[in-house]
């Protein structure tokens, strides 16, 4: 059974010390294509794991502007056939082969938590430092996902605009898709892509 992460309201946190080992996942964290994740995916103790530390984020007065949605096996399935009749809608000619990609869509890795970004409009909080908030918290998502030993990709694509597809989320209206974060058991090493200079994008301020 996984370890229970949660720490009580009030509690007396631990400080900040180095950890090479955090640091050394840390600089070699790399997304992996939703398509080639596989069975077995997280349990429900390991998602409860992951989502506990996917909602430990920097929240400014405590606005939590986010929550998850889980699909999975027939749910996947529906999602995907939902997805299929949406992009009909929008494409009548969609080709055969784009149909059979909608309808499988959720079912390309074993789970797929959807991060909903939910703000409170009209606070003293901006709308789009609570944005950050959500996007956070998808990011962390895929840290504990990788930290457990899955591989994870986020990635929106168009579903994540689309007020139809959100509506058969049962999404409320002022609620939006922040992401889809695929989950499961990788089935292939990821390669390593170009990163920024540091040079290219830092400077001092004088």
């Amino acid at each position: 059974m996984t370890q229970n992460l949660a720490w009580p309201s009030g509690a007396e946190m631990p400080l900040p010390e180095h950890n090479h080992h955090v640091l050394s996942f840390l600089s070699s964290r790399r997304s992996s294509v939703a398509a080639t994740l596989t069975a077995p995916g997280p349990n429900d103790d390991q998602i409860d794991t992951i989502l506990t530390i996917a909602a430990r984020v920097p929240d400014h007065r405590k606005l939590v502007p986010f929550r998850f949605l889980i699909i999975e096996r027939d749910a996947a399935r529906r999602a995907g056939e939902a997805a299929c009749r949406i992009a009909q809608q929008r494409e009548p000619m969609l080709p055969e082969a784009l149909q059979q990609f909608e309808k499988h869509r959720f079912l390309r890795a074993p789970t797929t938590v959807v991060v909903i970004f939910k703000p409170t409009e009209g606070h003293k909080t901006p709308v789009k430092e609570q944005l950050l908030t959500s996007g956070i918290a998808a990011y962390n998502l895929v840290l504990a996902a990788n930290a457990l030993g899955f591989g994870a990709q986020w990635i929106t694509e168009w579903l994540a605009e689309d007020r139809a597809f959100a509506d058969y989320l049962g999404l409320q209206t002022n609620e939006q898709i922040t992401g889809f974060v695929h989950i499961g058991t990788c089935t292939q090493a990821s390669l390593e892509r170009s990163r920024p200079e540091l040079a290219d994008i830092v400077s001092r301020h004088k």
